[in-house]
């Protein structure tokens, strides 16, 4: 194709004189004559035609294949170039060199450039920045003015200063990577030789054993996660006697239900539905609104997620389960955590029991007159332990149900780190109710510097979403500071104290007493 578009006359006749006998002559009748002597113009086009045949064979090879031939030659940048429809006209605007440019602009400026020492250019460092911060040693462009001693010195000493700052970052990050890795190994170490005790020693003699001394400082250090989920059930026990069987019973009756709103109601009946506080097992068509918003970085309980119908499943049946209860905002955090340490009938169990002690009860209810006691008996020990912030917030009347709601609603699932949480979750399941209060002046405790400085907005939004980077060590050292005793007293004996206040109170003010 490109022989015959160059010189399709040329070409031919060149092909076929190769391809035929020398002795037929040229028009296939008469002998041929002896060709006379080619001169060298002849030899030297036809040679042309043959060349411009082979860089474009070199065109289209370079440009197709990936495999280069070592017959094929580079072509002179100078040379002529071709194309299918005659020659190219060599190129006259070549780029200049870069000494020819700093001898015109030498020229033009009458400045001589000097080029700096040795010992100011940039050498072989052993640590450099992997950033464009090395750029300021370099040299300028050769048509701009260069940089003075002065100045390459000073560029010099500010890298010198920029390398040193991230070498000493990098040192610094290296050692904290270092450091994390070592206590990860070792708290790996610990796990592991915990739950050869809880598997071996522990559980099989759990009545026994469990209020030891040896268990209690076990447990406070966090449970293996293999054996958690069998822990926390004999340790929240089944005082409802629930049964798988029973379960089964109130999923299916949660169906139907599901099955009937879906039909019937739309979705403003249902939410009209769900304000009356007679038929609260209206409230399952919440769950569907909430379980998406159950830990959305985890995208498990999320629609289409391995867990979503587990959860979906169980918060339905414990709706039917406890129609007087419902489903409550928060509930969704409580039964995710037992669904991913439990099978979905011991997570029920766990759940409906733990949801059935006095503290869990009175929120879920929202029972306010005992939501205002557990509140009260807070503060207390917040005093007690925390006298200079628990100041700080009466001065901006800060009460604890800004920030304590969210806590025990969803027992720190929600705020704090899901493995942090679980830890959180073995203390409670040893110390009861208790540890939910002293874990919130343990996250005061832990934040007291941070939290004098700010003002009331800026402290209902810092203990609304806590920082992520809180490490369960810290966490638990302040914990374990916070001392839950006031003039001798307990948790327990405070608020039965504040109890006690409440019932003289409203007798106090009974109408019937006065009349």
């Amino acid at each position: 194709f490109t022989d015959v578009n160059l010189n399709s006359r040329n070409t031919y006749e060149v092909s076929r004189r190769r391809s035929a006998p020398e002795h037929l002559p040229h028009g296939g009748t008469a002998p041929a004559a002896p060709a006379p002597p080619q001169e060298p113009a002849e030899r030297a086009r036809r040679a042309g035609i043959a060349g411009a045949g082979s860089s474009f064979a070199e065109f289209f090879t370079r440009n197709f294949f990936t495999k280069r031939t070592k017959e094929l030659k580079p072509a002179v940048q100078s040379a002529p170039g071709w194309k299918l429809f005659g020659k190219v006209p060599p190129r006259e605007n070549l780029p200049k060199d870069s000494k020819i440019i700093q001898q015109e602009y030498e020229a033009r400026t009458g400045r001589m450039y000097k080029p700096p020492p040795l010992s100011a250019r940039r050498k072989n460092i052993e640590f450099e920045p992997l950033s464009t911060t090395a750029l300021i040693l370099e040299d300028r462009p050769a048509n701009l003015p260069a940089k003075s001693v002065e100045e390459a010195l000073r560029h010099r000493q500010e890298y010198d200063e920029m390398v040193a700052e991230a070498k000493k970052r990098e040192i610094k990050e290296a050692h904290k990577r270092k450091k994390i890795m070592r206590e990860r190994f070792k708290q790996e170490e610990n796990i592991a030789s915990a739950m050869v005790i809880w598997a071996n020693e522990i559980l099989p003699n759990w009545e026994g054993m469990r209020a030891t001394r040896r268990v209690r400082e076990l447990w406070w250090q966090g449970l293996p996660p293999s054996v958690r989920g069998k822990v926390w059930s004999l340790a929240v026990g089944n005082e409802l006697n629930i049964t798988p069987e029973l379960y089964e019973i109130f999923l299916s009756r949660a169906k139907e239900r599901w099955k009937s709103f879906s039909e019937t109601s739309s979705e403003n009946d249902i939410e009209d539905a769900v304000a009356s506080v007679a038929d609260r097992e209206a409230s399952l068509e919440l769950i569907k609104l909430d379980i998406s918003r159950t830990f959305p970085s985890l995208y498990i309980f999320q629609k289409g997620g391995p867990y979503h119908d587990l959860l979906h499943s169980v918060l339905g049946a414990y709706t039917c389960y406890r129609p007087d209860v419902g489903y409550v905002q928060g509930m969704s955090f409580i039964a995710a955590v037992l669904i991913l340490n439990l099978e979905e009938a011991d997570a029920f169990i766990a759940f409906a029991n733990l949801l059935n002690k006095p503290c869990q009860l009175a929120f879920f209810r929202v029972d306010h007159s005992m939501m205002l006691k557990y509140f009260a008996a807070f503060e207390v020990f917040f005093e007690e332990n925390l006298p200079k912030l628990f100041l700080h917030f009466k001065s901006y009347s800060l009460t604890p149900d800004i920030y304590l709601i969210d806590w025990i609603f969803t027992l720190y699932s929600k705020s704090l780190p899901l493995d942090l949480a679980c830890r959180v979750w073995d203390v409670f399941c040893r110390d009861g109710e208790e540890f939910l209060f002293r874990t919130g002046l343990g996250i005061l405790r832990l934040y007291e510097d941070i939290l004098l400085q700010m003002d009331f907005i800026h402290i209902a939004q810092f203990l609304t979403k806590l920082p992520e980077d809180i490490t369960s060590e810290k966490l638990f050292s302040c914990i374990a500071a916070i001392q839950m005793q006031n003039s001798n007293k307990k948790w327990a004996q405070v608020f039965a104290s504040l109890m006690k206040d409440n019932k003289e109170g409203d007798k106090n003010h009974s109408p019937a007493l006065k009349s």
